[in-house]
């Protein structure tokens, strides 16, 4: 799992920053475009970690099987404490 993370966090960052410099290379554009190519990889990078953070903690609840929340709750015993 770790270097999945790791991977969500670096593959979208670097593939913009590729492009970035495809783009200064080929078309002659200047060096501002490295700008909102960091902002868009870092943003595509930080949706990718929460998207991954969700179906880790999705597995999770799984694993340690919670109920829906939609689940209608056991009525409390006479031990129980509330």
């Amino acid at each position: 799992m770790l270097i999945q993370l790791a991977l969500t966090l670096m593959m979208p960052l670097l593939l913009c920053i590729g492009i970035c410099w495809w783009l200064c290379e080929t078309f002659s554009i200047g060096l501002w475009i490295y700008l909102p190519g960091i902002l868009f990889g870092l943003g595509s990078s930080a949706m990718s970690a929460y998207k991954f953070y969700l179906t880790v903690m999705k597995q999770q609840d799984r694993r340690r099987g919670k109920k829906d929340k939609d689940s209608p709750k056991r009525p409390a015993a006479f031990n129980d404490h509330i």
